[in-house]
């Protein structure tokens, strides 16, 4: 037989593909709750956000159910097939929510501090712009995906580096898979966007004083938030509607 292409997994493929196969093997059977996170992660000797990543795209591929509240129950496969329900294959590029977010963390700082040197009037007229957009979409009740794009592009722009821009809204658009959009499910609402316009107002102000390293702090702060929010318990996770 020909030797096959090695790739390299993301952590949280592997953690999954650890619990696929104890499940497979029944070790955890259908209708049971998997073990805590706190107690996957120890076991595993990794962090928690991969273990919830990794929770998360089981459940997007149908083998888990997350009950809100209670905990991550193993479904039987068997009975769901044929029915429409889950079974959506993550694709092996897909960076893990928790991940990316600590990803943007680094870049991002940097590229908020380069900001507020280079920014021009009409950089910081952008970002007036698109914290007004997302205000107005969270009155509607609506999330405000566009506009917080919108917010950390005009950043990126400022900086006048076709890389950086590339790069954030390769990180941005991200957010748009199954893994990122899956968690948001259970942990975005209006006033979780509330907060992060709060905070996006923070990073304009430092912006717009010309103050490096206030911006910097103020978009790590930004991020930390989030993945905080992201991180929470499940008791603290809304209904999901998927």
């Amino acid at each position: 037989m020909p030797l096959q292409t090695v790739e390299p997994q993301r952590l949280y493929r592997q953690i999954a593909e650890q619990l696929r196969t104890l499940m497979s093997a029944g070790e955890f059977v259908a209708g049971t709750r998997l073990p805590a996170e706190r107690d996957l992660a120890k076991q595993l000797g990794v962090s928690r956000p991969s273990v919830r990543e990794a929770l998360i795209a089981l459940e997007v591929e149908g083998w888990v159910e997350v009950r809100t509240g209670s905990g991550v129950y193993v479904k039987d496969r068997a009975s769901s097939n044929g029915k429409g329900q889950g079974h959506t294959p993550i694709p092996p590029t897909e960076w893990g929510p928790l991940e990316l977010i600590r990803a943007r963390r680094v870049v991002e700082g940097e590229v908020a501090a380069l900001a507020a040197v280079q920014a021009k009037r009409k950089d910081t007229d952008a970002m007036r712009r698109a914290i007004d957009a997302m205000q107005i979409d969270a009155d509607r009740n609506v999330m405000p995906l566009d506009g917080d794009r919108a917010f950390h592009t005009s950043i990126v722009q400022a900086c006048g580096n076709v890389v950086l821009l590339e790069t954030v809204q390769g990180f941005w658009d991200s957010r748009r898979g199954p893994l990122f959009e899956r968690l948001g499910g259970y942990f975005e609402t209006v006033d979780s966007w509330r907060a992060a316009i709060t905070e996006h107002e923070a990073i304009h102000d430092a912006i717009r004083a010309r103050d490096p390293d206030a911006a910097r702090t103020a978009m790590h702060s930004h991020l930390d938030k989030s993945h905080a929010r992201f991180s929470a318990s499940w008791r603290r996770a809304k209904k999901s509607d998927s």
